[in-house]
């Protein structure tokens, strides 16, 4: 079976120099001629070919003109373009391949020369297209395998947050509800000055699929503590609180299993450690204050502390949502990150959305009085 022949198209407009030249490629190529720069330019449109030779001095459009408006065209630029024109100068040539042509040869022409000139150039552009062709398979794989590598995190991040869930009956749906907290207030936050660099797309996205396990190390806490149906003691709100460094060195035990210092866990681990912390130093497990405390732990913080205020216990009702806000807007600069309180109040309606609609089976939030 024999292959395809490849196309040449041959642009000039003088019907002896289309005679000839087509008569010289006729057994190697399928030959299309254009008389001229514009019907050239409509054919190409139409179905372009895998090579151009192209006469430069022409009525109407003259080649550099036709080779200009090619190259300006991400469809056909990469179709090889050989010049052929009496004039022989250095300034022409340059000219041509200023303007992206391949090659440059003088009429009159010599077979040889030409055959062997569209050969040449015809193996590159078949090279080039192979190697393009291999670039796109390996970014659309690259692209594949690290969706597939995030999804494979996010699961990972869910099902150790699920596991922590189980151990607290009371928590319902507190996680989806506060990564929908989290995702609202990153949003807010990101284009404000100090925290476009802490929070670009990438790292908004790690933060929202991480803050599920801020709680992660619940699953260390003595059931006698974790489930007391009332306000703890002294003593046991101490054994509760040592689940921020439960939480965090599980995972720092994580990352070492996986020999590298940055990992995806990197914001889980900050979120886990640290969402306890206070603006003003007076949270826990290491007192950090203001800008020590790892952005992702103070948007999780805040979050975390609406939905624990507007959500009902055992030992306390659940508060209104114009009563949370009321709460955590008095709480700025003392338990929250100020900036993060005013982008709070900006979108606190999306919060009171989120709880409405994710409230606990039977349950509601509570209207205003």
């Amino acid at each position: 079976m024999s292959m395809e022949k490849q196309t040449v198209l041959v642009v000039d407009d003088t019907p002896d120099n289309i005679t000839l030249i087509s008569g010289l490629l006729k057994d190697y190529y399928q030959v299309k001629v254009a008389i001229n720069g514009v019907k050239a330019i409509e054919m190409i449109r139409k179905n372009p070919p895998d090579i151009i030779l192209l006469d430069v001095v022409m009525p109407v459009m003259d080649g550099y003109e036709v080779c200009q408006i090619l190259k300006y065209d991400g469809n056909y630029r990469d179709i090889p373009i050989i010049f052929l024109t009496a004039k022989n100068d250095v300034e022409a040539e340059s000219r041509g391949f200023e303007l992206g042509a391949a090659d440059y040869i003088t009429k009159p022409v010599n077979p040889t020369i030409l055959l062997s000139r569209i050969k040449t150039h015809l193996a590159l552009k078949k090279a080039s297209d192979f190697l393009k062709s291999q670039n796109h398979y390996l970014e659309a794989e690259v692209s594949r395998r690290t969706k597939e590598i995030a999804l494979i995190q996010e699961v990972s991040i869910m099902a150790m947050a699920a596991l922590a869930e189980t151990r607290d009956s009371e928590t319902g749906f507190h996680l989806q509800r506060t990564k929908l907290y989290v995702s609202e207030l990153c949003e807010a936050l990101a284009g404000l000055a100090g925290y476009q660099e802490h929070l670009t797309r990438e790292i908004i996205d790690v933060i929202v699929a991480s803050a599920p396990l801020h709680d992660i190390g619940k699953v260390g806490i003595p059931d006698a503590v974790l489930l007391k149906p009332g306000l703890l003691t002294e003593d046991e709100f101490e054994i509760m609180k040592t689940h921020a460094t439960l939480g965090s060195e599980a995972i720092i035990k994580a990352e070492q299993i996986m020999e590298r210092k940055e990992t995806f866990l990197k914001y889980p681990k900050q979120i886990v450690s640290s969402h306890h912390e206070k603006w003003d130093g007076s949270g826990y497990p290491l007192g950090l204050s203001g800008e020590d405390i790892p952005v992702a732990a103070r948007i999780v913080a805040l979050a975390d502390v609406y939905d624990a205020l507007t959500s009902e216990r055992v030992y306390k009702s659940a508060a209104t949502h114009e009563e949370a806000v009321t709460i955590i807007s008095a709480e700025s600069g003392c338990h929250f990150d100020p900036v993060m309180v005013d982008a709070f109040l900006q979108i606190h309606e999306k919060f009171k959305a989120i709880a409405q609609k994710y409230c606990e089976p039977g349950a509601g939030l509570p209207l205003a009085d």
